[in-house]
C-alpha cells in the first residue's frame, strides 16, 4: 500500500506548483519520481466519469492535507510538543512545517516505506525541522509498544495524526487503532482523522482498478462521527470537504449529489 503514498506525493507535488498553493511540499515531487511517478498526473484509461473521480480524490488529498497543517499549528501553539504520523508514509511535515523547540515527530510505518523515504531524504540532503523519530512496525502489531520503546510518553500530550489511513482498515482494527491511540493519550492531546464519507466506496471502488488505492478501500465513517469518538473519550468536530475547501478559497462549483452528511475530516481532543 505504501505506493499509493507515493501517488499522494505526487498530487502534493501539482499543488505546490501552483502560484496560490494551499501549502508548499519542496520534497514531494522528490518521492514521487523517485517512485517511478512524473509530476503530473498520468494518463490512465477510463471514461470521463473516471477520470472526474481521479481529479475528486486529488482534489480531497490537497484540502485534507491543508486542514490537517492547520490542526498541527493549532495544537503546537496550544504547547503540545509529541506528534505522532500513523501510516506516515511520505509524509515530510517534519520538513517543510515549522515546529516549536522541543517538539519531537513520530512516524510509524512498516520498514519498506521508511526505508524508501530514507533514501529520497538522503539524496535530497533534507534535514528535519524538530526532532524526527522513525518507528518501523506494522500497525497489525504491537505498535504502541514500539512507539513507547521510541521514545513517546504517554503522559505528556500527543497530537495523532491518520491521514487516509483508517479507510483501508476493517472496522476491527479501526476500533482497536483508536482504543489503542486512547490508551497512550493524556488530557489536551489532539487528534486529526480523515474518514471515508458514506457512500464513498460505492461511488469511487465500484469500478476501481484492480491494486489502485479505491480497490483497497474497506471501512467508511460512521454514521454520527462526533458520537463515536465521544464513546473512545475524544471532543471531536465533523468537516465536510465541501466545507473546508470553499474557507481555504477552492469551492466545490457542483451542488452535492445528496443531502450532505457528517464529513470526514475531523478535529478531536481528549478532554
Amino acid at each position: 500500500m505504501w505506493a499509493t503514498a507515493v501517488g499522494v506525493a505526487r498530487v502534493r507535488a501539482l499543488e505546490t506548483g501552483r502560484e496560490n498553493a494551499l501549502f508548499r511540499d519542496p520534497l514531494a515531487q522528490a518521492f514521487a519520481t523517485a517512485g517511478g511517478l512524473g509530476p503530473s498526473l498520468p494518463h490512465l484509461p477510463g471514461d470521463e466519469a473516471a477520470r472526474r473521480r481521479r481529479l475528486g480524490i486529488a482534489f480531497s488529498i490537497v484540502i485534507r492535507t491543508k486542514f490537517l497543517d492547520d490542526l498541527l499549528r493549532d495544537a503546537s501553539a496550544a504547547g503540545v510538543r509529541q506528534v505522532v504520523l500513523l501510516g506516515a508514509g511520505m509524509d515530510s511535515r517534519a520538513f517543510r512545517m515549522d515546529w516549536p523547540q522541543g517538539t519531537r515527530l513520530f512516524e510509524v510505518d512498516t520498514a519498506a516505506p521508511l526505508d524508501f523515504k530514507a533514501s529520497v531524504l538522503r539524496q535530497e540532503r533534507a534535514v528535519a525541522r524538530c526532532e524526527r523519530i522513525t518507528v518501523p512496525v506494522d500497525l497489525r502489531e504491537d505498535w504502541p509498544g514500539a512507539l513507547a520503546a521510541a521514545g513517546h510518553d504517554a503522559a505528556a500530550p500527543t497530537v495523532w495524526i491518520a491521514e487516509g489511513l483508517l479507510i483501508y482498515l476493517p472496522e476491527d482494527a479501526v476500533e482497536l487503532l483508536l482504543t489503542r491511540i486512547g490508551e497512550r493519550s493524556s488530557a489536551g492531546s489532539r487528534m486529526g482523522l480523515t474518514l471515508g464519507s458514506r457512500g464513498v466506496i460505492e461511488r469511487f471502488g465500484a469500478d476501481a482498478v484492480p491494486g489502485s488505492a479505491a480497490s483497497m478501500w474497506v471501512s467508511e465513517m460512521p454514521d454520527d462521527p462526533v458520537g463515536w469518538l465521544a464513546g473512545h473519550g475524544w471532543e471531536a468536530d465533523s468537516h465536510t470537504l465541501r466545507e473546508r475547501a470553499a474557507a481555504y478559497g477552492r469551492p466545490i462549483g457542483t451542488p452535492p449529489e445528496r443531502e450532505e452528511r457528517p464529513g470526514g475530516l475531523i478535529s478531536a481532543v481528549r478532554r
